[in-house]
Formats: C-alpha cells, sequence, structure tokens
C-alpha cells in the first residue's frame, strides 16, 4: 500500500486556485521533498494531509485512509516551521503530556519521552524549560515531539530554518536515522540540503504538480558538475567540451559553473582526471567537482 495517493486533488480559496488537479504517489522509505516557490501550493497540500482543510475535488488517502480519521491516529504527524513549546513547563513534562494524548499510560508517557528525546540526542534536557534551551535545541525537541510514538508520516517545514550549521547538520542526521522507520515529507528552500536528504522531488508551481523526480536515479547520460574559484569565460567551455566522451558543457552562474554531459563507456574516471589536468594547465582553481548535476540544475534547467 503507498503512503500517500492523491487523484487529480483540488482546493480553491474562493476565486484563487490553490491546488489544481494535483496527482502524486509516495512510497514509504526515503524523505520525499516538497519544493516550489512562496505560493505554490505546499502550505495548501500539507494542510490537506493533515485534515486540517477539506478538498474541494479530487481526492486523497494516506495509509488508504482520508487524512483525519480515527485510523490515522498517531500515524501522522506535522511540525510546522516555527512551533513552539508552552514556556511555563518543563520538556520532559510536555512530551509526556502529548504522548498521553495518544493513549500512552503515565508511565509510559514518561518513557516516551525519555526515548525520543534520546533520539534527538537531548536527554538531560527533559528537566528545563523551554525558554532554557537554545534555536537549535529548541528545534530538536520539537522534532522529538513530532516522533512521539514514531508515526509512519511526518510532515516538516523548513527544519532546518535559522540553525547554525553545527545544529543543521545534528537536524539532518536525525532526521537520516529516523528514516528507518518514519517517511519524512520536508517543505524547504534549502536546494542543497534538500539534495543531501531526500531521494525523490515533488515541485509545485501555481498550484500544478509540474515535476517529479528522483534524485538518486542513473542514467546513461551522466554529467559533472565543475564549481570554480573564480569566473571563466567561454573558452574554458570550449576546451571542456574537446575532453573525451563530452557532448555538452553549460556555462552558468557568471562562469563559476560548468554542467559537464558525457556518455562514459567505463567509469574509470578519466574524464574527471583529464578536466583536473585541464584546469591545472590553464592556471585555473576549483572549489569542487562533484558526479552529477545539482538539485537546482535538475529543476531549473
Amino acid at each position: 500500500m503507498s503512503l500517500i495517493v492523491t487523484r487529480n486533488l483540488t482546493k480553491r480559496y474562493g476565486s484563487k486556485t490553490a491546488l489544481d488537479d494535483v496527482s502524486l504517489q509516495v512510497e514509504a522509505g526515503a524523505p520525499v521533498a516538497l519544493v516550489g516557490p512562496n505560493g505554490a501550493g505546499k502550505t495548501t497540500l500539507m494542510s490537506l494531509m493533515c485534515g486540517y482543510i477539506q478538498p474541494d475535488g479530487g481526492s486523497l488517502e494516506i495509509l488508504g485512509h482520508v487524512p483525519g480519521s480515527r485510523q490515522l491516529l498517531g500515524k501522522v504527524c506535522a511540525l510546522p516551521q516555527d512551533a513552539l513549546l508552552d514556556p511555563n513547563f518543563s520538556v520532559g513534562e510536555q512530551l509526556s503530556f502529548f504522548a498521553s494524548l495518544q493513549g500512552f499510560s503515565a508511565k509510559d508517557a514518561r518513557r516516551e519521552a525519555e526515548r525520543v528525546l534520546e533520539l534527538v540526542e537531548l536527554k538531560d534536557a527533559a528537566r528545563h524549560k523551554p525558554t532554557a534551551l537554545s534555536h537549535g535545541m529548541g528545534k530538536r525537541v520539537a522534532i522529538a515531539q513530532a516522533l512521539i510514538g514514531t508515526p509512519q508520516l511526518v510532515l516538516l517545514d523548513e527544519p532546518t530554518a535559522g540553525l547554525d550549521p553545527a545544529n543543521a547538520r545534528a537536524v539532518r542526521e536525525l532526521i537520516s536515522h529516523a528514516s528507518e522507520q518514519t517517511t519524512f515529507l520536508i517543505s524547504s528552500h534549502n536546494l542543497e540540503e534538500l539534495e543531501r536528504l531526500c531521494d525523490t522531488v515533488l515541485y509545485l508551481d501555481k498550484g500544478k504538480l509540474s515535476q517529479s523526480l528522483s534524485i538518486k536515479s542513473e542514467s546513461v547520460e551522466r554529467f559533472l558538475t565543475l564549481s570554480l574559484q573564480d569566473s571563466a569565460g567561454e573558452e574554458l567551455g570550449d576546451k571542456l567540451s574537446t575532453l573525451p566522451g563530452v557532448h555538452s558543457v553549460k556555462r552558468q552562474h557568471n562562469g563559476r559553473e560548468f554542467i559537464i554531459g558525457f556518455e562514459p563507456a567505463s567509469r574509470d574516471y578519466g574524464l574527471e582526471k583529464a578536466a583536473l589536468e585541464l584546469l591545472a594547465i590553464e592556471g585555473i582553481r576549483y572549489r569542487q567537482l562533484l558526479n552529477g548535476k545539482s538539485l537546482e540544475d535538475k529543476l531549473f534547467s
């Protein structure tokens, strides 16, 4: 059974169509990215999945049930971007309370609170009030709340927004680890972060599902992404295009990045070696050479 299935899903607010005939299917497993510009319909789609609002057309099922049905209690959780805990009670008290709302006994609720805090490596935070925590710690506690009862689906909105690099990495590692039991649908504008976390990307634009692609998929036609320290002209692109197996070179970001398309007969890294040798001869400094396209290039090129 698929985790999420929508068929011709439509939602209107007066004369504005927020979601327009969206059909998609999501399987349980690795995190799924939900991206698109502001006003594309991402929040509306998540609200429909939570059962907060009802569609005007089409259908939506999660684990074979309509959102908001009793069969989904404890199986679906949503964490808004700016979710806050009550500042008047300790973290442990609040997580225990949320666990009790899911049917845990008082003793088991305390154990569940301890379990999810241990998952986010904040077991010692149980006795503290939320106001005593840093922003990064507060975000991890909020994710701990979302993991109470081990739901099968968790909807996350900008899970690392405003976090420093260390805490953002901790949240990414937490999501990756928890993905063994829970599927995450992540809405974010941070494409680089989504590329690290997700296998599948759903792209909404003006209420329509314009793209659904697999980040990890392989194809006969492959790409290298070359990022430079400084900008380079078309001359470098011309020279890259003469390397063995290269069939296309795209210069972008004012010459700081080149997308090299090639069809290798084997993966002996000969093209990578040739590209780096060319840069050395030309005296051009590079930042990185990556196998494949970035998510940004896959979506917009």
